[in-house]
């Protein structure tokens, strides 16, 4: 049914016929109108029957069978729940309601032209009118609700198209990519008069769909007939339709594009479509994370949900980028609490405002606390018994760290024990620390940090039924203090863009990514594990600065220049994810790999936190860093950086 349109002002002309009739379109004047089409039909079908010519018999007949047909036909509609369809939106889907109504209207009526006595004669319809009537009857009614829904796509593309001072003029753009994504991309822009674009083609590398008419658009080509296409049908923006398009194909897309001038957007990758999480109309600019991307994470959903379903589960460092992303992917799985720790006020303030407008019906409990408090946490984990702890609580900035050793010992190390104790005196089945691709041999005072870290975490196995484990992975894209948001903003400025070194590559994952990922390891986890995320390909630093340049519409060395400041304190030009001696294993999951962390005694282990607890009370920088480097033969620690 059509909805009344109050707003009137400043409608075209035939806006307001086409007001006028959505106020006349009440449920009583969509019954006549099918009534008045199903009529029309039947009478139709007995002329083509008897050519055009009726005698009066004939016309009795009609006359008197015309009232039965209508009430079968009627009534064969309602059953079939065609009068539930909203008009304007009757599409492929309804289809099969029209069929079924026509298929047992049919059919009544053949049973009843094949059982009526011979009393009841005038009352038996010829077999092959009821066949055209029924052809004709809901082809009809189906018909009518199309050219509604015509009428009414046409009539929103005007009101955009006019709210958004486009004057008709749509700007003209070819899809790349057929398939599916496509197809859905296509059907939305067509539907829509707001995002005013004219689409004259497909370009698809796939041969069988060359020439092919899909959603009323023609494939022209394929990706190396864009420079053609571009010249003959002065396009100048491709909107990249491709679902879940790899980073090489988008570079090579986007290389075409630019040496033809063409600007590239792309839509949503289309696993987020289909969840609901944006609309396809959300058609963007190509960014860095698109070609940064990976195949999304799918995770063994079942064995995760049992993991966290019904458990009371804390994250620490819940404020963070990565804690606060371990929230979200943890209230999905319906904890009994989900207990969220931070020290910092504001980032706990947004992160449980943003999951109590999310998940209402979750109970979330925000938690300031240190993790370096050790009263506090106690009081935290025996008040709130967590099943489930993960921890993402650390201090992570590499450089930032050289010139604090003590801090980062303090909450990297110091506060993972007494996390981790805490949590198994109350009693928690698993504690999930989180750590890094630095911790491998280290040559920074947080990777040497995030390293014993992880030493900890199996010395508390080894000391608690709590099943302790450590998941590693590199960097994660957009997180704070990562590359791509400095980039970003040296961009913004004007540049120079800074990048360390000319050789100096990183491992990328996407948050949601990697607190997925940890959410499987931790299910699996029998404790005393390492798990390692499989990080994809590595990224050349001075790759992504160009990248991210040309991404906006700027050139590399010409527009904005790209400067190297020399290697930092603390960092290395390649990460690594594995250390010697860990047996890296494989997993079911196939992005999640496994290893035995290479532990110390247990001796051992208590003599160097209770000089590391020592020598955060003192502050001596230098004897921190000394004292790292002797700890961990692997470590290649910078002295005096």
């Amino acid at each position: 049914m059509m909805e009344p349109i109050t707003d009137s002002t400043e409608m075209s002309g035939e806006q307001r016929q086409y007001a006028g009739w959505g106020r006349l379109m009440s449920r009583g004047m969509q019954f006549a109108l099918d009534i008045a089409v199903l009529a029309a039909a039947f009478v139709m079908a007995y002329l083509l029957r008897f050519e055009f010519v009726l005698t009066a018999d004939q016309l009795r007949n009609l006359t008197i069978q015309l009232p039965l047909v209508l009430m079968v036909q009627f009534s064969a509609l309602f059953v079939a729940g065609v009068y539930a369809f909203i008009w304007r939106y009757v599409g492929l889907a309804e289809l099969k309601a029209f069929v079924k109504a026509a298929f047992w209207s049919g059919l009544i009526l053949i049973v009843l032209r094949l059982t009526l006595p011979d009393a009841l004669q005038h009352w038996r319809i010829p077999l092959s009118i009821i066949l055209m009537d029924t052809v004709l009857a809901f082809a009809g009614i189906l018909g009518l609700r199309v050219a509604r829904r015509l009428v009414y796509e046409r009539y929103e593309k005007q009101r955009h198209l006019g709210a958004n001072g486009c004057n008709g003029k749509r700007k003209p753009v070819l899809l790349v990519g057929a398939g599916r994504a496509g197809v859905l991309a296509a059907r939305e822009i067509q539907g829509r008069g707001d995002m005013a674009l004219k689409i004259l083609g497909f370009v698809d590398d796939d041969p069988e769909k060359q020439g092919a008419v899909i959603q009323g658009v023609r494939v022209l080509g394929t990706t190396r007939s864009l420079p053609r296409l571009a010249a003959e049908l002065g396009v100048d923006h491709v909107i990249i339709t491709i679902a879940q398009a790899t980073r090489r194909e988008l570079r090579r897309i986007i290389g075409i594009c630019e040496r033809c001038n063409m600007r590239t957007r792309i839509i949503p990758g289309l696993y987020e479509i289909l969840d609901g999480r944006v609309e396809i109309s959300a058609i963007r600019d190509v960014q860095i994370e698109d070609l940064l991307g990976r195949e999304p994470v799918t995770l063994e959903e079942e064995e995760v949900a049992a993991f966290i379903r019904g458990r009371a589960v804390m994250v620490t460092g819940a404020g963070g980028s990565i804690g606060s992303e371990m929230a979200r992917q943890v209230a999905r799985f319906e904890p009994s609490s989900l207990l969220l720790v931070e020290r910092a006020e504001f980032a706990l303030f947004a992160i449980d405002r943003e999951l109590r407008q999310a998940w209402s019906e979750r109970v979330i409990v925000p938690l300031v606390g240190d993790v370096c408090d050790e009263p506090r946490m106690r009081h935290l984990m025996e008040t709130h018994r967590p099943a489930v702890v993960f921890h993402a609580a650390a201090h992570k900035h590499v450089p930032m760290m050289e010139t604090n050793p003590t801090e980062a010992v303090k909450n990297n190390v110091l506060g993972t024990w007494t996390a981790g104790v805490a949590a198994a005196e109350a009693g928690a089945e698993a504690f999930v620390l989180i750590s890094t691709d630095k911790a491998v041999r280290p040559t920074s005072v947080m990777g040497a940090s995030k390293r014993v870290a992880e030493l900890v975490v199996q010395d508390l196995d080894g000391r608690y039924p709590t099943r302790f484990l450590a998941v590693r992975f590199g960097n994660v894209m957009g997180s704070a203090g990562s590359v791509i948001p400095i980039f970003r903003e040296q961009i913004r400025r004007g540049g120079p863009v800074t990048v360390t070194h000319p050789d100096m590559v990183r491992y990328f994952m996407t948050i949601p990514e990697a607190s997925q990922l940890v959410l499987q390891a931790g299910a699996m986890g029998e404790g005393g594990e390492i798990f390692i995320l499989d990080m994809g390909e590595p990224v050349r630093i001075l790759d992504l600065a160009k990248d991210m340049i040309t991404l906006s519409g700027l050139r590399p060395y010409e527009d904005i220049d790209i400067v190297f400041s020399g290697v930092r304190p603390g960092e290395k030009l390649f990460e690594e994810l594995e250390t010697v001696g860990e047996n890296i294993a494989k997993t079911r999951h196939p992005k999640i790999f496994i290893g035995k962390l290479n532990g110390y005694p247990a001796e051992e282990m208590e003599e160097a936190l209770h000089v590391m607890r020592s020598l955060s009370v003192t502050g001596n920088e230098e004897a921190v860093r000394t004292f790292l480097d002797r700890f961990l033969p692997e470590a290649r620690l910078v002295m005096g950086g």
